[in-house]
């Protein structure tokens, strides 16, 4: 075999780890233990697949086979999820999203989260316009009707309420708490469909406008999405 085409293998990956990934992805939030056919059904794979695949990673500590023939997460995945939550940095995500959107858009960006009835400026990046509104991270504000606030109160109620299959993302508000200052919002989630928080752009009314907030969202939405992602989370099913 020569270089390149063993390089051209390296780049396409291994199909059987990637079998063992899908296995792992398979098991949800609230389940104790899935049986066979019901992790067939799941991933695609044939059973005598998943059989094979899970003697390994029961050695290796990812699976646990139970006596009735299903299967469980193991205690391995359990001490890196440990190790992963000591080393994550939640910055490290969050601030090169606000900086793609502010140069993007040109206006402030920031991730919010709910403190009491308080609204916190958790990270931000500030538009390079002279005029624009200045809050800081570590700033709290009313939970107000702006569009920031309600993506946290509508979002970060668990279980989601039904409002939130019915409101349109991202939330767009113009001088409710200040009337210079515009927002548009939209949610992020964290592990599982976890609420991680607001992300938004924020800007002075006559700049920020319905239709340049109507030109920013398809950017907002993107990166909410990807950001989403990176956090280990998925949109919820609402």
């Amino acid at each position: 075999m020569n270089t390149q085409t063993r390089s051209n293998a390296s780049l396409e990956g291994v199909a059987s780890v990637g079998r063992a990934l899908t296995l792992l992805s398979a098991f949800r939030k609230g389940d104790d233990a899935v049986t066979l056919a019901e992790l067939t059904a799941r991933t695609g794979l044939v059973k005598t697949t998943i059989m094979r695949l899970a003697i390994t990673m029961e050695a290796h500590g990812y699976l646990v086979r139970l006596p009735d023939g299903s299967y469980r997460l193991g205690a391995e995945l359990f001490r890196l999820g440990s190790v992963y939550q000591q080393s994550f940095r939640m910055e490290a995500h969050v601030m090169p999203a606000l900086e793609r959107l502010v140069a993007q858009t040109g206006e402030s960006a920031s991730f919010y989260v709910r403190s009491g009835e308080h609204r916190l400026c958790l990270y931000r990046v500030d538009s390079p316009h002279r005029l624009r509104l200045h809050v800081r991270q570590g700033d709290m504000l009313p939970m107000d009707n702006s569009a920031i606030a309600q993506v946290l109160r509508i979002f970060g109620t668990t279980p989601l309420p039904q409002e939130a299959a019915t409101t349109p993302v991202p939330l767009y508000t113009g001088g409710e708490r200040d009337p210079h200052v515009a927002g548009v919002a939209t949610p992020v989630f964290g592990p599982g469909d976890n609420f991680a928080g607001a992300l938004c752009l924020t800007g002075p009314v006559t700049r920020l406008t319905w239709d340049a907030a109507e030109t920013a969202s398809p950017m907002l939405l993107q990166v909410a999405a990807e950001l989403t992602r990176s956090l280990g989370g998925v949109l919820p099913a609402v």
